[in-house]
Order: structure tokens, then C-alpha cells, then sequence
């Protein structure tokens, strides 16, 4: 860390200790300090959303910004706002953008990562068992890619599987080594107990995002009997704790009316969720279901809802596809992130089961400069309508060709997956949501004729 951002650093952290001393006194006076501060004008837009917030005490972002400071552990709160804002964005982020010039190579600001692919339910639907149930990455492995990964400027990691709380042990010990980094984990949340809760509040860098697609039936019927329950037991011990949690949901054509209701947003926020993460269904395997698949009538529903609820419920909320309006386009080839599955296999999406490099034989530089990164690169943005970002789901033309060009092999490791018979499967999908997709851009003021 230079002088800059030690000086940098030391001013935010100052910044959020005064606003937690009384953060609905102390947050207006920080802003008029930031104002007087920022004479050049640097910060104005910035400074003018945060008071939009900050200067309407009956705006939702300003009780939801309150409601942190009341409902989280002041310790953890703090270790969020350094890992994630400072080490993570402010410092991490403008790294990573000279990396990605000077290298000519996509630089990831999160890294998503399968300790295991074992599990300890048997979910319908669930395609990350189709690695094998026997596949881990060693403590080492982890914490060289988390070493690496720093050395090129980024500093939040996310776990998947497989269910990455089967390794909670070598989790911790990974949040131990590396305090300056801020880590999560998309669980099903059945594995978090007293124990496991105690140790998230003393290493203060680990939140769960916990798998939740509706309420006991819809659950039980696809994770197990009696799997609502124990979530619930474990989100009600995480409250208790004051420890920071979300939730995660897979939104298909029979449930998606529920997953988008405003009674479903209000369970959420009781149960006590800060955030929740939003993914749709993919077919991605052959044993996949295209049936699941939302159609664009349902897709464009659930990012009114979303929207909407922006602006009325306390609860942050991403949706993968739907927000590529705020992130330029996918995010996926270490653009902004990339997956290791639980073989070593680098892969440039969650979704995207195709790899040129394995992190046992590669650094992750050379992973991130193979043909398949490269062409991610080469090929971003894929639509100009970012509502219409992913190479597969919204334009699966693309995929065929970048698997081919770089060599890629499927890295489903039981039954491999032609790739043009993947991309076939969202043609119809594709087609039928491009119409819907340009009508809203349109609206949004993105097209030619509304930026002339």
C-alpha cells in the first residue's frame, strides 16, 4: 500500500468510527464535511447520491443504511467497510484496471471458487454434483489463488460447490491467513450452527449467502424434508449474532411469480437478510430441464419487481443478468470475475462449464492470458443492449465459437456437454427475450435515437 492509500485509508476508516458513534446525527454532518472538502468538484456525483439518500430520512436507503448499524456487530461492520470498500473497490479496483492495461489481459475483481463439489443435500435441479462428489481443492490450493489473486489487486472471493460449508474448517483458517480480504459463500445454509456462527464473528470476514427459493414447501420439495426448518434455525442464529447475511434465489418458469412477490421481499427482510442475490435458471447439463427456463414474459417481471422493490424495501438486491445495464455487459472471463471449479478448472463463468486451464498446472495470470480468457476479452460486450449480456442465455451464438477458437474442453467430468447443443437449448430463449430487452432499453433511454 503506497502513502495515497495508507492516507486514504486512514481518512475512511476515521469517516465510518464517526458515523458509528451515532450514525443518524454524525451522517449528515460527514456530508457537509465531504462537500466543503471536495472543492474541485471530483466527488459531486457521488456526493449528490449520497445525499439524496442521507438528506431524506424517509428515503428506504437511508433506513436501510441505519438499520446496519443497528442490526450488525460494529466490529464486523467495520471489517466489511475496509475489506469491501477500501481494500477491495477503492484500492483494489483501480489496481486491477492498470493490471488489465499493462497486460493486456482481463483482471477479476472477485473470484468465485469450489472448495468441494461434495454436498451434504441431493437437490432436484442441482447440476454442480455432476463434477463428482469427491473433488476438493487443498487448503494450499486456496490460499495460493487468494495469494495470487492479491498480487493482481483483488481481494473478494466467493465460495460455491458443491456446498463450501462441508470444508468450513479450512474456511475459517483461509479467513484467519488473509484478514484483509473480504469472503462469502452462496450455502445452503443447513451447516451453520452456534460453533460455526462464533467463529464468523471473530474472524469477522465471511458472509454466507444462504439458498432460499421460496418458503417450507417449495424448499422441502426440492432440497429434503425438513431442510426449511434448519435454515431458518440458521438464519435465526446468525440475527441473534448480529452477523451480516443474504440470501440467494434461483428464479425458474414455476416459481417465479412467488420468488417475485412483495410477500416473498418482506420474508426476506423479517428473516433478517441484508441482501439477496438473484440468478435465473439455466439448462446447463444434459440432464437439464429447458422447461425451467423463465420465459421473457416472466423475466421482464421479475426486473419490474425488482426495480420497483428498490425503492420500497430494505434489502439490497443484484440480479445476475438483468443488472448487466449497470455492469457495461457480462461480467464473466475475469472481466469482473471467473470460477475454479472443485478440479482446479478455471472457467469463465459459473455457468460456462468449459475451461482451456487448470489451476494446478497454471498461475492464475497465464489462466487469465489462455485463448478462452483471451477471447472473453476480445468479444466483450456481447450485445450492445447489456440487458441482453450472457454469450449463452441471451446470445448463444457466441459461446460456440469461443470454445472452438481457444480449444476448450467440457469440464463436466461424467458427462461431457457439446457445447452447440448447450447453446441450442437457448435459442428460443434468446429470440424471444431480445424482442422484450430492446423494447425496455429503448425505454430506458439507451438506443441511438434517446442519446441523440
Amino acid at each position: 500500500m503506497n502513502l495515497k492509500e495508507k492516507a486514504s485509508t486512514y481518512v475512511l476508516e476515521k469517516a465510518f468510527s464517526y458515523i458509528a458513534g451515532n450514525p443518524k446525527e454524525n451522517l449528515p454532518k460527514l456530508m457537509k464535511w465531504a462537500d466543503d472538502f471536495d472543492i474541485a468538484g471530483n466527488w459531486k456525483s457521488q456526493r449528490e447520491l449520497f445525499h439524496s439518500i442521507v438528506d431524506d430520512t424517509e428515503n428506504t436507503w437511508y433506513n436501510y443504511i441505519l438499520s446496519l448499524f443497528k442490526d450488525i456487530d460494529s466490529k464486523i461492520l467495520q471489517a466489511t467497510f475496509q475489506n469491501f470498500l477500501i481494500n477491495a473497490s477503492m484500492i483494489g479496483y483501480p489496481k486491477q484496471r492498470k493490471m488489465e492495461e499493462n497486460l493486456d489481459c482481463n483482471i477479476p475483481w472477485a473470484i468465485l471458487m469450489d472448495p468441494t463439489s461434495a454436498c451434504n443435500l441431493k437437490c432436484t435441479g442441482c447440476w454442480a454434483a455432476e463434477y463428482g462428489n469427491k473433488l476438493n481443492m487443498t487448503y494450499e490450493e486456496l490460499d495460493s489463488i487468494i495469494n495470487q489473486a492479491n498480487e493482481l489487486g483483488t481481494y473478494f472471493f466467493l465460495y460455491s460447490g458443491g456446498e463450501p460449508l462441508v470444508r468450513k474448517a479450512d474456511l475459517i483458517r483461509l479467513c484467519e491467513a488473509h484478514p484483509g480480504c473480504q469472503f462469502a459463500a452462496f450455502t445452503n445454509g443447513t451447516l451453520i450452527d452456534e460453533t460455526f456462527a462464533d467463529d464468523m464473528l471473530r474472524v469477522k470476514n465471511f458472509i454466507p449467502a444462504i439458498s432460499v427459493e421460496g418458503f417450507e414447501s417449495d424448499t422441502d420439495f426440492r432440497r429434503g424434508n425438513g431442510t426449511f426448518r434448519k435454515v431458518e434455525k440458521a438464519m435465526r442464529i446468525l440475527k441473534e449474532k448480529k452477523l451480516p447475511f443474504g440470501i440467494s434465489c434461483c428464479y425458474t418458469s414455476k416459481n417465479v411469480d412467488m420468488i417475485g412477490s412483495e410477500e416473498y421481499f418482506d420474508q426476506m427482510i423479517a428473516w433478517g437478510a441484508k441482501f439477496c442475490w438473484f440468478f435465473t435458471y439455466m439448462p446447463v447439463g444434459n440432464e437439464a430441464v429447458p422447461e425451467l427456463m423463465v420465459t421473457s414474459e416472466q423475466r421482464e417481471f421479475m426486473y419490474h419487481q425488482i426495480h420497483t422493490f428498490r425503492e420500497t424495501k430494505p434489502i439490497f438486491t443484484l440480479d445476475f443478468w438483468n443488472d448487466g445495464e449497470y455492469s457495461g455487459g457480462c461480467l464473466a472471463g475475469g472481466r469482473r470475475y471467473l470460477h475454479i471449479n472443485a478440479n482446479g478448472d478455471m472457467e469463465p463463468c459459473a455457468f460456462i462449464h468449459y475451461s482451456d486451464s487448470n489451476i494446478r498446472e497454471k498461475t492464475l495470470l497465464e489462466a487469465l492470458q489462455s485463448p478462452l480468457f483471451k477471447a472473453y476479452r476480445k468479444n466483450q460486450p456481447f450485445n450492445e443492449n447489456h440487458l441482453r449480456p450472457c454469450p449463452l442465455l441471451d446470445n448463444p451464438e457466441e459461446l460456440p465459437g469461443m470454445v472452438e477458437e481457444s480449444g476448450a474442453h467440457s469440464t463436466d467430468l461424467q458427462n461431457p456437454e457439446n457445447v452447440h447443443n448447450l447453446a441450442a437449448k437457448c435459442h428460443n430463449a434468446a429470440d424471444n427475450w431480445a424482442v422484450t430487452a430492446d423494447k425496455i432499453w429503448e425505454c430506458s433511454g439507451h438506443c441511438d435515437m434517446c442519446t441523440k
